[in-house]
């Protein structure tokens, strides 16, 4: 499977075509000025159908941009981070908040997660109505956190659902978006098709066995399957990390669900070198979150990453902790996908401008069909995105595929290593 092939846009890579990580000390090949950082945003892991392709991409770009612009201001990886985040959530073509999946009432209820690797704090919401950006009410209570105690001693919150949530966004200035200006037409339409389907399946009396095998076979075209939650990680110049997810959970799902995009270690994870870890990383998940919770795969593969190659290190974990994880040993199929990055080291303040930044290093893999990722350093005129996809002939929730690439992060004054790595490997 080759890696990238798709892009129009994308500059010449080097291909690894034998599952070789790159040497380090190859990424200084091509160099231009610019400021530090580097974001990698997904717009989910499930199916992505051709004819919406463009959208997806597009909405990555704008993410990635958002990132980028915020990095250039001075802003940190956190709020780079959620600038992306509400990028994609402002997307239609996107399972959060704008366009976000119906559940069974017919109602949109979202949920969000990020952590800054730097303080090792973590703010998330589930299950809430009425929020454009449900990410901004989880950003809010990261920071809120980080202020300390309340009054009389209370420990602020981290984690608020429902209508607890949407009372708490209000209160600190989140501003309220009526839910039915949330649904779009796409996803109306989606809820519509999905619950007479639902409806037909439940009037039949075929039997378990053929009800499984039908709702199986018609996964994708009903849009059941279709697990584009999005999220998005971030590196500074100073080798902070962050990262975020951000989604409307499974189509059709019970009122009051909250999937993994919430959950601590499951939708994101990131967390700065430090004596014991000598990398930084940070993971975003999206797929199934049922899956992904049972799984935490988000912290998973971030501790993966402490070992020297990050691409089998991606492998294993993903193998083993995901896919043939004991639990879910009952599972036909699992269904998740993650993106990766993390820094060889957290650079200092640099005073001299020849001193090299952070190596960063920056994978994805998914067991889904597809996988829509963008990327962008702060060099650079413009994002890169991908379509990602399992090879004809493999089946998905049982194969693998892995892509990723490395580059050089500089100060201002310094040069750029401008030349990305790429290898990809599948697995069936």
């Amino acid at each position: 499977m080759e890696s990238l092939q798709n892009s129009a846009e994308e500059q010449q890579y080097t291909l690894y075509k034998d599952n070789s990580w790159p040497n380090k000390q190859e990424s200084t090949n091509h160099y231009k000025s610019g400021v530090g950082g580097f974001v990698l945003v997904h717009a989910g892991a499930g199916y992505h159908s051709e004819s919406k392709a463009k959208e997806y991409r597009h909405a990555c770009k704008r993410a990635c941009q958002q990132a980028v612009d915020q990095l250039k201001a001075g802003a940190l990886a956190v709020e780079a981070v959620a600038a992306a985040l509400v990028e994609l959530e402002d997307s239609p073509f996107t399972n959060a908040g704008m366009g976000s999946n119906l559940n069974l009432s017919g109602e949109i209820e979202c949920d969000a997660s990020i952590m800054d690797g730097k303080s090792l704090h973590y703010g998330a919401v589930g299950a809430i109505s009425g929020i454009k950006n449900p990410v901004l009410v989880a950003h809010r209570l990261l920071s809120e956190a980080q202020k300390g105690k309340l009054s009389a001693g209370r420990i602020p919150p981290c984690f608020l659902v429902g209508r607890g949530a949407h009372d708490w966004a209000i209160s600190h200035g989140v501003p309220p978006c009526p839910s039915e200006k949330m649904a779009t037409k796409f996803s109306l339409s989606a809820y519509k098709r999905n619950k007479r389907k639902m409806e037909l399946a439940e009037k039949m009396d075929t039997g378990h066995n053929q009800t499984k095998k039908s709702r199986q076979s018609s996964g994708n075209e009903n849009g059941l399957e279709c697990l584009d939650t999005v999220g998005a990680v971030v590196v500074d110049l100073q080798g902070n990390v962050a990262a975020a997810v951000s989604s409307g959970g499974l189509a059709m799902k019970h009122p009051g669900r909250v999937g993994q995009a919430a959950h601590y270690g499951c939708g994101c994870w990131a967390e700065n070198a430090c004596n014991m870890n000598p990398y930084s990383t940070a993971v975003s998940t999206s797929g199934c979150g049922e899956h992904l919770i049972r799984t935490m795969l988000a912290r998973e593969c971030s501790a993966s990453m402490q070992s020297e190659d990050a691409h089998q290190a991606l492998l294993e974990a993903m193998q083993n902790k995901f896919i043939s994880s004991p639990f879910l040993a009952n599972e036909d199929r699992v269904l998740g996908g993650v993106i990766v990055l993390r820094c060889c080291r957290c650079a200092e303040p640099q005073s001299s401008p020849n001193v090299q930044g952070p190596l960063v290093e920056f994978l994805w893999s998914h067991t889904t069909e597809s996988m829509c990722v963008g990327y962008m350093s702060a060099q650079d005129s413009k994002a890169k995105t991908h379509i990602s996809r399992l090879p004809p002939g493999t089946v998905p929730g049982r194969s693998l595929a892995i892509e990723g690439g490395v580059c050089r992060l500089m100060s201002t004054a310094s040069p750029c290593a401008n030349e990305f790595f790429t290898l990809s490997t599948t697995l069936a």
